[in-house]
């Protein structure tokens, strides 16, 4: 397991543990799902095995691990590559003895991986089935650990709505410091200017990229990545809130470390698939 370990100091009374994994593109199907979801699975499993030891192995070691270890886990989505019933019921089975708190991912939601638009309408057409296998709310759910008030928000396809915000002004009246869990990072100049540098005829993959800054862009990620006035409004309070004290995110499948425009300090850990899994000190 690639384990980093990481300090955010928020002026607890006693420190507290929780260990960060995100994207580990679990990818199952069987007979039930289909010969096209089989093959699918096959495909993806393969892809995401190609630099390592597969994605149930890193799972598995990153979950004994947490449980090991007495930890928490934090997880930002993606667990599940597509909609299937084998990945659904093994997620369920992973999860029902873990102590987990978990932000949704888009893959969650995607039906065949790649096949159709994905957004809001799209989301909703597997929503309440995927739902039935977590613990937690995946829109926007709360919980609180050793004095922090945990937010799960979704924002897997690249927004933010105004019921989110409402729920997490109400969150703030706990008066308790927040730390957010959600799937796809905020956009920062340099985490732009750094995924752009990657591939300079792709986007950045972030949620909030400002519209001018999105001209190199196609078609389907500048409609699916453009941020829409809710989406803004629910940044805006996110900078002028000073109760949240860190982002925590997954999505681009690589480690990074960053401070959003307030300075709010925002951490994106590697793909669970590529073994990577951050354990997060809070004091």
């Amino acid at each position: 397991m690639n384990l980093l370990k990481t300090t955010i100091s928020i002026g607890l009374p006693e420190p507290f543990r929780a260990l960060h994994i995100t994207d580990s593109h679990i990818a199952r199907a069987d007979e039930r799902d289909g010969e096209r979801k089989v093959a699918l699975a096959q495909k993806r499993a393969a892809a995401f095995a190609a630099n390592g030891a597969g994605a149930d192995a890193c799972w598995l070691e990153q979950k004994a691990y947490a449980k090991e270890q007495g930890l928490p886990v934090l997880y930002t989505g993606d667990f599940c590559d597509f909609v299937s019933l084998a990945n659904l019921e093994y997620a369920k089975e992973q999860f029902e003895d873990l102590d987990y708190f978990m932000a949704v991912g888009n893959h969650e939601f995607s039906l065949y991986v790649g096949e159709a638009f994905e957004d809001e309408a799209y989301k909703m057409q597997s929503y309440c089935q995927v739902q039935r296998y977590f613990g937690n709310h995946l829109l926007f759910d709360s919980r609180v650990m050793g004095g922090v008030n945990f937010i799960a928000v979704d924002n897997g396809y690249y927004r933010f709505n105004d019921g989110q915000l409402f729920c997490l002004k109400e969150e703030a009246k706990k008066g308790l410091p927040m730390v957010l869990l959600m799937h796809n990072p905020l956009h920062t100049d340099a985490l732009f200017q750094e995924k752009m540098a990657e591939n300079p005829r792709g986007c950045a993959f972030l949620t909030g990229t400002p519209e001018e800054m999105m001209r190199g862009y196609d078609e389907y990620r500048f409609r699916q990545q453009v941020p829409d006035e809710p989406t803004l409004r629910f940044m805006d309070y996110i900078y002028s809130q000073p109760l949240i004290k860190a982002v925590i995110a997954g999505h681009l499948h690589q480690n990074y470390e960053g401070l959003l425009p307030s300075g709010i300090p925002q951490y994106v850990t590697g793909g669970g698939y590529q073994g990577y899994a951050r354990e997060f000190l809070f004091i």
